[in-house]
């Protein structure tokens, strides 16, 4: 099943036979190779509920589009479900859906909850198959939810192989993702009238959250971040990235050799990359935000887990939690981190601390997520 998974991941371009796609160039596809890897997945994927069968398809669109991606606010309302695997499934029939009580414009913020929550994914996710479990929580407790999916992008684009499936997305630049993500967060402010949004980022949603911070004007726009396993300072890969990131800088060009397969965000969150370079080179947080930062002991994408721990600079209050602190039975590997009822619970208390209870503390299972 984990190698299901990860070939899930590798994806460049896809529709539904009724048309639903990327908003970016069509064009025939570049090569027999990836036309036959398209149709080997397109042969193991279940149809949809009503019937439509998702079909990968392999667009290469043209050379100058290299480097770009494209953002949509997520729309209707897909099921509620405390399983990160049946939210996977479902999504890769629904793939710009919404998670439950998200992207309802005409909501208020209240006295209590004053400020909108925006949700961002990570890496070949989307803001479905992420928020499935914590995004109704979210609004039954009062907040305006909000939830984009950006960084999408087809193999032309730069955005890998990891495209092939529906609803790979969060595969473009980083950097480009965190203006989609500003862009989202002003229209997020303008609808519903606050003057500040709480942002809760999975994987590479805290980077693009960093990133949105330090290079994008967020600063003044946001007023807590709670992240979950993210890749604020890169990731090892259990050792690969760490490896393929020595031989770069012997002078081979190793990564960038995988760059055209894995996707530019990708190599951009190997540890020790240029982009963090430029990232944190003025620390790791900004000024009059507070940050709650929650890592496992099983991630296996963001390793070392303690990676993901920030540390506060002038001005900024961070709050470092590993998960199995208390609670040894919560498992949650990296794609079942917003399914953990206790990572639930500590975002509760972070939006909120003035009504803060103890955290819940139950099983999660390693990859399939679910007390």
């Amino acid at each position: 099943m984990r190698r299901v998974i990860a070939c899930a991941g590798l994806a460049a371009g896809l529709a539904l036979t009724s048309g639903v796609g990327f908003d970016h160039p069509a064009s025939a596809a570049p090569e027999t190779e990836l036309n036959s890897f398209a149709d080997l997945v397109s042969a193991g994927l279940a149809p949809a509920p009503d019937g439509r069968r998702p079909e990968a398809i392999v667009d290469s669109g043209s050379g100058s589009t290299w480097g770009r991606s494209s953002a949509a606010a997520a729309i209707g309302e897909g099921p509620e479900t405390s399983t990160a695997l049946t939210a996977f499934a479902w999504g890769l029939t629904n793939p710009n859906a919404a998670p439950a009580g998200a992207n309802r414009w005409d909501c208020a913020p209240t006295a209590a909850h004053p400020r909108p929550v925006v949700l961002l994914h990570g890496t070949w996710l989307n803001a479905y198959d992420t928020f499935a479990a914590l995004s109704p929580r979210l609004a039954r407790a009062g907040y305006c939810v909000f939830a984009l999916n950006y960084g999408r992008a087809g193999i032309a684009d730069g955005g890998g192989l990891g495209a092939v499936l529906p609803g790979r997305y969060g595969v473009g630049p980083i950097e480009e993702s965190a203006r989609q993500v500003a862009e989202f967060i002003d229209r997020v402010r303008t609808a519903t009238g606050a003057d500040k949004v709480d942002i809760v980022g999975h994987s590479q949603g805290g980077t693009v959250a960093d990133r949105y911070l330090k290079f994008e004007g967020g600063r003044d726009k946001v007023d807590k971040v709670v992240t979950f396993g993210a890749t604020h300072h890169g990731t090892s890969l259990l050792g690969l990235a760490t490896l393929g990131r020595a031989i770069n800088n012997l002078g081979v060009n190793i990564l960038g050799f995988y760059e055209p397969i894995v996707g530019l965000s990708n190599i951009q969150q190997v540890v020790g990359s240029p982009f963090y370079a430029t990232l944190n080179a003025d620390g790791d947080t900004v000024p009059g935000v507070e940050y709650t930062v929650v890592a496992s002991r099983y991630d296996e994408v963001t390793n070392p887990y303690d990676w993901t721990f920030l540390r506060a600079g002038d001005g900024a209050t961070v709050h470092n939690i590993t998960l199995q602190d208390g609670c040894e039975q919560d498992v949650s590997d990296h794609l079942t981190l917003p399914y953990s009822p206790r990572a639930a619970s500590i975002t509760l208390n972070a939006l909120d601390p003035a009504t803060a209870t103890p955290p819940v503390c139950a099983f999660n299972p390693w990859l399939v997520g679910g007390s």
